[in-house]
C-alpha cells in the first residue's frame, strides 16, 4: 500500500533546507524526508490489536512542523520516536480484522483513533501510575514493551500513521463512533481533546474574561468549547487572518483582534478591561489588570510576551502550542504572579460528573447535538495529492485554510480537494 514516510536523514534535511529557500515543495518527496512510498500492509503486533481501515486523517500542526523541518535538533522529544515512521494520527475509520483477545470492537464499526502508545499498547502490565489514571501522554513507558520508542501512532517506526489506507491500532485506543456521527466530526475528535484538556485544566469562573491566543485549528475548537461548556464566559480571540476571524466569531468569540502589532493588542484589551495602560521607558505597554485565562494555542514566544502583559495579577496560562523558542521579555511573569501552564495531549477528565476519556465526551456532545465542528474541515485531498495537502496546510491565508484531511472514502472523487 501507498502511505507517506519521514526519513530521518541529515542529508535529505540538507536538501530540503537548501531548496525549500526556493519552493517548499523540495520538502516533500525524494531526496527530502518526506516521500509518498510503497510500505507493507499492518500486521496485527498482539492479539488485542486492530486493523482499522482509515476513512479520514486530518494533517496537524505538529505534522506541518515534522515535514516542513520547524523544529530544533535538539529537541529532547526526539529520543522517545524512532524513525522511519509513517506519519498521521488524527484519524477516523473502520475496523478491517480484529485479533482473537478483542473484547469491545467488531469488523464494520466506525472508530476514532486514541493515538498514545501508552502501557496498553506495548503490552506493559501493571500499567504505570499515570496509564492506570487515564493520564496515557504522561506514561512512564515510551521506550519500552513491544514496541519500539514512540509518543503516539505518526512517530513509531513499527505502527503505521494515517497517512495510510491501513493502520493497526490497539483495541484500548479505539473509540466507537456514534450512530449519526459523521466521519466528518468524527475525525477533530483529536485536536477537540487537546483543547477540552486545556480548558479543563483552568476553566473560567462564572463571567470570567478568557482570551483565545491563536485562531487555528486548535483555537477555533477552544472557542466552540468555552461556548458550550462555559456560556458565561466572555470570549475574546486574537486571530491572524480574515477568515480565521470569521470562524472565531461564527463559533463564539465576543471580540477577535487581528492586528500583529503587541502594542495595539494591549491597547485594545485595555479597552475592555478598563485598565490603564503602563508604558516603560523603553519596550511595549502592559497592564496591571486584564484577563482572567488565557489559552495560548501558539506558544510562541511573541504569544508568551503578549500574555504575561495583559493577564490579570495571579491569571493562569495554559499553554497548547508549541514553536521555536526565544527570548522574550517575561518579567511579568513573576511580578503578577502568573501561572505558565503546558498542556499536553489528552486523556481521562472529570466532566458533568463524570469520569470519561476527553474523546468519548467529544463524541457524547456531537450526538448530543452540542457542538458542531465539521465546517472546520476546510480542504480535502487523496493520498497522492499530498505534496498540495501539505502547501495547502502551511499557506493558510492564501487558502483560507483551517483544517485538511485526506479522505480514503470511495466515490469522493468529486469533492476531495474541497475548497480552495
Amino acid at each position: 500500500m501507498k502511505a507517506i514516510v519521514f526519513r530521518y536523514s541529515l542529508p535529505r534535511f540538507a536538501f530540503a533546507y537548501l531548496l525549500g529557500a526556493f519552493t517548499p515543495r523540495a520538502y516533500l518527496g525524494a531526496p527530502g524526508p518526506v516521500a509518498l512510498e510503497e510500505v507493507p500492509e499492518p500486521e496485527l503486533p498482539g492479539d488485542d490489536w486492530a486493523i482499522v481501515r482509515t476513512a479520514l486523517c486530518g494533517i496537524c500542526g505538529s505534522d506541518l512542523k515534522e515535514v516542513f523541518l520547524e523544529g530544533n535538533f535538539d529537541n529532547p522529544l526526539t529520543a522517545l520516536i524512532s524513525f522511519p515512521a509513517v506519519l498521521g494520527h488524527e484519524v477516523a475509520g473502520t475496523i478491517e480484522r480484529v485479533g482473537p483477545l478483542v473484547t469491545n470492537l467488531q469488523v464494520g464499526q466506525r472508530v476514532v483513533l486514541n493515538p498514545w502508545l501508552s502501557c496498553g499498547p506495548r503490552g506493559i502490565t501493571p500499567p504505570c501510575d499515570a496509564c492506570s489514571r487515564g493520564q496515557y501522554f504522561s506514561c512512564r513507558h515510551f521506550t519500552d514493551g513491544l514496541l519500539p520508542p514512540g509518543i503516539h501512532i505518526g512517530n513509531c517506526r513499527a505502527v503505521t500513521g494515517g497517512f495510510a489506507p491501513l493502520l493497526a491500532a490497539h483495541q484500548s485506543q479505539l473509540f466507537s463512533i456514534p450512530d449519526g456521527v459523521g466521519f466528518d466530526q468524527a475525525v477533530l475528535a483529536d485536536p477537540f481533546s487537546v483543547s477540552l484538556h486545556a480548558i479543563l485544566k483552568s476553566p473560567p469562573a462564572d463571567g470570567a474574561l478568557a482570551l483565545v491566543y491563536g485562531c487555528g485549528t486548535l483555537g477555533l475548537l477552544s472557542i466552540a468549547i468555552l461556548r458550550a461548556l462555559f456560556p458565561s464566559a466572555r470570549i475574546v480571540a486574537i486571530a491572524r487572518y480574515p477568515h480565521q476571524e470569521e470562524f472565531a466569531r461564527e463559533l463564539g468569540a465576543g471580540l477577535v483582534i487581528r492586528t500583529r502589532d503587541r502594542a495595539e493588542i494591549v491597547e485594545i484589551i485595555a479597552g475592555i478591561v478598563g485598565a490603564p495602560i503602563l508604558r516603560p521607558r523603553n519596550g511595549k505597554p502592559w497592564l496591571l489588570r486584564g484577563v482572567d485565562v488565557i489559552y495560548d494555542t501558539i506558544g510562541s514566544p511573541e504569544s508568551f510576551e503578549i500574555g504575561v502583559r495583559v493577564a490579570q495579577p495571579r491569571a493562569t496560562i495554559v499553554v497548547t502550542g508549541v514553536d521555536q523558542p526565544a527570548r522574550f521579555e517575561w518579567t511579568p511573569l513573576y511580578f503578577k504572579e502568573i501561572a505558565l501552564v503546558g498542556s499536553n495531549a489528552f486523556g481521562v477528565e472529570n466532566f458533568e460528573g463524570e469520569s470519561m476519556h476527553a474523546m468519548e465526551i467529544y463524541l457524547r456532545l456531537l450526538a448530543q447535538r452540542r457542538l458542531d465542528t465539521a465546517r472546520l474541515i476546510t480542504h480535502r485531498f487523496r493520498l497522492e495529492q499530498y505534496e498540495d495537502a501539505f502547501v495547502v496546510g502551511r499557506q493558510k491565508h492564501s487558502h483560507r485554510t483551517v483544517k485538511v484531511v485526506f479522505d480514503f472514502q470511495k466515490g469522493e472523487e468529486g469533492r476531495v480537494k474541497g475548497k480552495g
